[in-house]
């Protein structure tokens, strides 16, 4: 990539534990270090969607995003498969998508490891109601917890308190209706897409989304479906349906909520769901790197 990569953009999300306010000394070392010209970012977090349009307004040979798999979301939606390469490196809470990119390692090490060996490669993944996704959807019931996740890890918790009782209340009140790849309607508490990069039963090259359905009807459900996620592996639980899938539409009796790569999102009543095999160009490692 020595070539094509001249000039970086770099969105730091300084806010979060796992960057650090001494990040953007860092982030400028190494590219000095490389010779590029280069210029960090350094959002509120209500600024980051915003600092990341100005940043590819830019037209940078590089997008590094220092941030959490939300913001890597984004910053793909943003980019598209003709904008900037993308280094999602890790700098959230799950880093995720980072992970799968750079294998578990400090950003540094990552950072440096791809622009020493990196090379450029399209990113598949989904693609609803006009977002697109590079980890997982959630849809249904699951996702009304995230805002009690959120005020948790904000240190506020009256307020994830209340946000748990009311996603309490609504847990196994709406239940989905889902058809995928044109088969047979079902019905099922909620639905999972997780794209190939992430998924453990897909290939990193296949050209389709893993499809999760959560038939849950109850807490003693729940809870052995969260006995199977911590003692094996969640997809041997009877109470889990999987299977490939490209294309799928869900049903709900109300507006669906849903989380994308971690980020809440409000559907309507109808959502179509899509694999795209391109979405946007990243950073990628050889694997014998």
């Amino acid at each position: 990539m020595g070539a094509k990569v001249k000039t970086v953009e770099v969105v730091a999300n300084v806010a979060s534990g796992s960057v650090g306010r001494d990040a953007p000394a860092q982030v400028e070392k190494i590219l000095s270090d490389f010779g590029l010209t280069h210029h960090v970012w350094t959002p509120e977090p209500n600024e980051v969607v915003d600092c990341l349009r100005a940043a590819i307004d830019k037209a940078p040979d590089l997008l590094v995003v220092l941030a959490g798999d939300g913001t890597a979301r984004a910053a793909a939606e943003l980019c598209g498969p003709e904008g900037p390469i993308i280094a999602p490196l890790p700098g959230g809470t799950m880093n995720m998508l980072p992970h799968a990119v750079y294998g578990v390692r400090p950003w540094p090490e990552a950072l440096r490891l791809a622009l020493e060996h990196g090379y450029e490669r399209p990113i598949g993944g989904g693609s609803i109601a006009g977002h697109s996704f590079l980890v997982a959807a959630i849809l249904g019931s699951p996702a009304l917890w995230a805002p009690a996740r959120e005020a948790a890890r904000f240190g506020k918790p009256k307020l994830a308190w209340l946000r748990a009782r009311r996603a309490l209340r609504r847990t196994f009140q709406g239940r989905l209706r889902y058809m995928l790849d044109g088969a047979e309607r079902e019905k099922a508490e909620a639905l999972v897409f997780i794209c190939p990069l992430t998924s453990r039963a897909l290939d990193n090259e296949a050209h389709t989304l893993e499809a999760a359905a959560l038939d849950v009807h109850g807490v003693s459900d729940l809870l052995r479906l969260g006995f199977h996620a911590v003692t094996g592996d969640w997809r041997d639980s009877p109470e889990v349906v999987v299977r490939p899938c490209k294309a799928a539409r869900v049903w709900g009796s109300h507006n669906i909520p849903a989380l994308l790569d971690g980020e809440t999102v409000q559907l309507k009543t109808l959502a179509e769901v899509r694999y795209v095999a391109r979405v946007a160009r990243i950073l990628a490692l050889p694997k014998d790197a």
